[in-house]
């Protein structure tokens, strides 16, 4: 009875896990096909007349079975994430809910999420296995090549016995034989020897001491040191300039009012920037009519000032103004120098920035020294400030002869007689002696008639106080004067017979080339350019011309040499034509015509610390910047500013530094004078940087 009894369980049991499956295929259907829903129905309704048929005492065995399958069920529960708690919990109500007869005795659960993740990681372990045997197919290793990693010779028998003996008790000397011993009789002096000491340096004026001979007791003797007395005033003169320096830099710290570089100024082209401060009594209301730096002082600015629109101070009110300025230190002008004629052109001394020299509109050529002392000058007192005016220490108006200029300068120019070195940027080719002899260096002025004069700078020996009754241009206790040496009637000596047939043409600017200062260039108003020497040779070619050839009613307004020693220069038109000219082709390596859109350009000039780059300021009050290894057809940035316009600009930079330093002074209708510091994009330069823009100007040919 027991057996059958047991059988009978084993076949419900059976029975239940029949059903069990049968439902589990119906809830895969259910996923599959929402139209099978009908079937599900009908196999629910014959398991629930499966379980009508059991006999009752069968139900209570099987609801005792039922218990001990869910005992078992809640303690692995307890093992589950609550997650999976959770989703368990909620299926079992569903399903009583549905059909109660088959949540009575079925209770197995079933982690379909973790039987779906397994089966994944199964076809993904399957695929990247099948992924692997197709590979090995394809990979095969190559032992084709082999080398020697190690490759050392055999040692000699030597160096083996070296090796093994050599540091055990034995030692490798070398031995002379007393066959060249050999002895001679001579006959000598005894030499006598003093006992000196010095001290390096000395502490005071006893710098060395000692015996006077052999048997003497020693006695200190004070020996005077030698004083160079003109590298001392150099040493002076650049430890005052620091001074200067750091003394202004303390007065900004502590005097936010005198911080001229917290202006908001800066343009879109700039790093930084700041402002010479112009907002003096004698400075206000005069216009900036020209700027200048000096190249071999690269902080040293020279900027003329017209008259001033309304009168100001009673002693400069009809007076031009030229300031020298230290760009280090942009609280007040080094120099302020003053004119009674109008000043066109300005230039400083060529070895060192002691001497400036300007042109002025009534054809006199006025120079200044500035190691002049300041008494010899009129001491003015201006909102309880001292101020010295200079007056020009030579002026050629008191030249009586027929050699000075009788129309207005229009260039100024110094010519120095060294040849132009590559490396050398900033370094006076000159010895102290030459340099002060007065006789080193050349001016040459040029009108607008086309005369070109030729003076020379001459130092005198003696001062004379009460002025001298022979050189009537100069001022009583000045001791540099300028003598006429030579003059170029241009228009007859540089234009062919053809262009003199229509029209004399006009001269308007001059620049000698720094390689070679016998040779000069002039920009004319009929869009050429003429080449010419100073000593009337000949020169090939003789015009530089443009792309189309022939003159035009065009005026060369600007003209440029390359400051790294290639033999090319820019012009700049009033048209607004750019041309990039050598100095051995008669017409342009490169034209730019448009790339101002037709606004004339004032102002042109290389960049000092890079080759390839140069600066254009047009008539509309707008900055160009070009980098011909960048972008050669194009300026690679422009600025335009309307506020304030711009009148002229200059160039400054230091080359012979590391540190990438290149500004552009901006002179604006206001009187302001800006100083910005471009990005260093275009100020650093770039290794072989020459070598590609030779390059480039070759392709161009």
């Amino acid at each position: 009875m027991q057996r059958q009894k047991s059988e009978e369980e084993l076949e419900v049991i059976d029975n239940c896990l029949t059903n069990y499956e049968d439902d589990f295929e119906d809830y895969e259907d259910d996923f599959d096909d929402d139209d099978n829903e009908d079937d599900n129905n009908n196999e629910d309704g014959d398991s629930e007349e499966k379980l009508r048929e059991i006999p009752g005492s069968k139900k209570s065995e099987i609801e005792e079975i039922q218990r001990a399958i869910n005992a078992e069920n809640e303690r692995l529960n307890t093992l589950l994430p609550k997650q999976i708690q959770k989703e368990h919990k909620k299926e079992p109500k569903m399903e009583r809910q549905d059909s109660p007869a088959r949540g009575s005795f079925c209770g197995m659960f079933m982690d379909f999420e973790t039987a779906n993740q397994r089966q994944s990681n199964r076809n993904m372990a399957s695929k990247q296995k099948k992924r692997s045997s197709e590979l090995l197919r394809l990979i095969d290793l190559d032992f084709s090549v082999s080398f020697s990693l190690l490759d050392l010779p055999p040692v000699n028998e030597y160096d083996m016995y070296i090796r093994n003996f050599g540091k055990t008790n034995t030692k490798q000397a070398y031995v002379q034989c007393n066959e060249d011993n050999l002895e001679r009789d001579i006959q000598t002096d005894e030499i006598e020897t003093l006992e000196k000491w010095t001290q390096h340096p000395g502490d005071s004026v006893l710098v060395s001491g000692g015996p006077r001979r052999s048997n003497d007791v020693s006695v200190d003797t004070a020996v005077t040191p030698k004083i160079d007395s003109q590298r001392l005033t150099n040493f002076l003169r650049s430890a005052c300039q620091v001074i200067a320096v750091l003394l202004e830099e303390d007065r900004v710290a502590t005097q936010p009012r005198w911080n001229l570089r917290s202006r908001q100024t800066s343009l879109s082209i700039s790093d930084s920037c700041f402002q010479l401060n112009t907002n003096l009594p004698f400075l206000h209301g005069r216009k900036v009519s020209c700027l200048h730096i000096s190249q071999v002082q690269r902080q040293a600015l020279l900027s003329v000032h017209g008259l001033p629109e309304k009168p100001g101070a009673v002693q400069l009110d009809r007076k031009y103004i030229i300031c020298v300025w230290n760009v280090w230190q942009p609280s007040s002008p080094q120099k302020v120098l003053v004119s009674e004629a109008e000043v066109s052109c300005c230039c400083f001394s060529p070895s060192k920035a002691t001497l400036v020299f300007a042109g002025t509109k009534d054809g006199s050529l006025v120079m200044w020294d500035l190691r002049e002392n300041s008494r010899m000058h009129q001491c003015v007192k201006l909102n309880e400030t001292d101020w010295i005016f200079r007056a020009p220490t030579f002026s050629t108006d008191g030249v009586l002869s027929s050699l000075n200029h009788t129309y207005p300068v229009l260039a100024i120019e110094a010519v120095s007689t060294s040849v132009y070195k590559e490396q050398s940027y900033g370094l006076s080719h000159l010895s102290f002696q030459e340099e002060m002899s007065g006789l080193s260096f050349h001016i040459a002025s040029m009108d607008e008639n086309g005369t070109l004069n030729l003076w020379v700078a001459v130092e005198l020996q003696k001062v004379d106080l009460a002025g001298s009754q022979n050189d009537l241009g100069l001022i009583p206790g000045g001791k540099v004067k300028l003598v006429h040496s030579s003059s170029v009637q241009l228009n007859s000596s540089l234009f062919p017979k053809d262009i003199l047939y229509l029209r004399t043409p006009q001269t308007l600017n001059i620049k000698f080339l720094p390689s070679n200062p016998n040779h000069f260039i002039v920009g004319t108003d009929i869009g050429m350019v003429s080449h010419g020497t100073r000593h009337d040779l000949r020169v090939s070619p003789k015009l530089f011309k443009p792309q189309q050839g022939g003159p035009r009613s065009i005026s060369v307004n600007a003209v440029d040499f390359s400051p790294f020693g290639k033999p090319v220069f820019l012009v700049g038109c009033s048209d607004g034509s750019i041309r990039l000219h050598q100095m051995t082709s008669e017409h342009p390596l490169i034209q730019w015509n448009d790339s101002t859109n037709g606004q004339p350009v004032i102002a042109l000039q290389w960049a000092l610390t890079r080759p390839a780059v140069f600066f254009v300021l047009d008539a509309s009050s707008t900055v160009y910047i070009w980098d011909l290894l960048e972008n050669d057809l194009c300026p690679v940035a422009k600025q335009s500013i309307q506020s304030d316009k711009v009148t002229t600009m200059v160039v400054l930079g230091e080359p012979e530094k590391t540190n990438g330093l290149l500004g552009i002074a901006l002179a604006k209708q206001s009187g302001i004078i800006d100083i910005q510091y471009v990005k260093k994009k275009w100020a650093l330069p770039q290794s072989e940087e020459s070598e590609k823009l030779q390059l480039l100007l070759q392709q161009s040919l």
